[in-house]
């Protein structure tokens, strides 16, 4: 529970509190002759000292008078404090703050087919960053989330504080209708976790999962990890790749780590509703109309065909490996039969 709504259950509990005792008090001290209502208005008139006059009398009762007493000192140290938060509240901008992760939160369950980023960690930040270089929705689950998108305020990336692992954040980062998920925790075991935890709710989900261990693989891939990233592995394969061929690295590394770049690497899927179905390469017009190169097709069996030639007739399930422009690629992810027919004349 966030620190904000913990006060304003405080503040609800104590003013409840208050009134009730207080009016059990009265009720109590007038041996049951008061209407409960009127112990109410009694309270409530004692505690905010308005002096609309004392609806129950108290001049020939001792005991009243002292209570009434003891109500009015310890209701004003309880009307204090909770003013004191209320004002809180309002200078230190918390209730606005509320109110943000309130719309945050509502703007999160309307989404679909974004990408949730689990922990906070550098690989994280990573990922984050070339999500939002994609132009992806983006929600992060982290103990510091909120701190960890801070500088990315601008790029509409949303966030929520807690445990990754917990089926309630899960939900509200709605999972349900999420396309992926990127599990980077720095803890294999977490890792496991949340991977059993995202796939009890989303079954067809892809979830990329993180691992410092090789061993572990075989474990993700049993409780539903699609793709498992072994960082020492690829950190390996890095730095033997800077070693043999330091251009192509250096490519692939300004092509990525460009600050106004939008030039990638990227995969079109061919559907039933795909216009590209039963075209050639050369009759898609994909390097005439919108300056993507295909470099591979993968078939639905998995079989990967590199550098296809020109005469190759694309089928329903293939995926379209191609570089371009980003804004190009998702174009092509959306065009309808009408279009192709125009761009191929």
């Amino acid at each position: 529970m966030s620190n904000i709504k913990k006060k304003i259950l405080t503040i609800i509990f104590l003013l409840t509190t208050t009134i009730i005792f207080g009016s059990i008090g009265y009720y109590l001290i007038c041996g049951g002759q008061e209407e409960f209502i009127d112990c109410v208005y009694m309270t409530v008139v004692t505690l905010t000292t308005v002096g609309y006059g004392e609806i129950i009398d108290v001049s020939n009762n001792v005991w009243a008078k002292v209570y009434t007493m003891f109500l009015m000192l310890f209701g004003i140290g309880v009307l204090g404090y909770c003013i004191s938060l209320t004002t809180a509240f309002l200078v230190e901008g918390e209730l606005i703050q509320l109110l943000k992760e309130r719309r945050m939160k509502k703007i999160m369950s309307d989404m679909r087919d974004h990408y949730i980023v689990c922990g906070s960690g550098p690989i994280a930040l990573h990922v984050v960053q070339e999500l939002i270089k994609t132009g992806v929705p983006t929600v992060v689950i982290a103990d510091d989330a909120e701190d960890f998108v801070a500088e990315f305020s601008e790029n509409r990336v949303f966030w929520l504080n807690g445990d990754p692992s917990d089926d309630e954040l899960l939900l509200e980062a709605n999972i349900e209708n999420a396309k992926g998920i990127v599990v980077t925790s720095s803890s294999d075991k977490d890792n496991l976790y949340i991977t059993v935890s995202v796939r009890q709710i989303n079954p067809d989900i892809r979830v990329v999962v993180q691992t410092s261990c090789l061993k572990m693989k075989e474990k993700l891939q049993r409780v539903g990890a699609n793709a498992i990233i072994c960082t020492n592995a690829i950190g390996g394969l890095r730095m033997a790749s800077e070693m043999i061929r330091p251009s192509v690295v250096s490519f692939l590394d300004k092509m990525l780590r460009h600050s106004k770049g939008t030039m990638r690497i990227e995969e079109v899927p061919v559907d039933s509703s795909s216009a590209l179905i039963g075209k050639t390469i050369a009759n898609s017009n994909f390097k005439e109309k919108f300056n993507l190169l295909i470099l591979a097709i993968m078939h639905r069996d998995g079989e990967i065909y590199y550098n296809p030639a020109s005469s190759t007739v694309i089928e329903e399930g293939d995926t379209l490996i191609v570089m371009g422009v980003r804004e190009k690629v998702n174009q092509t992810r959306r065009l309808t039969k009408e279009e192709l027919q125009r761009y191929s004349q």
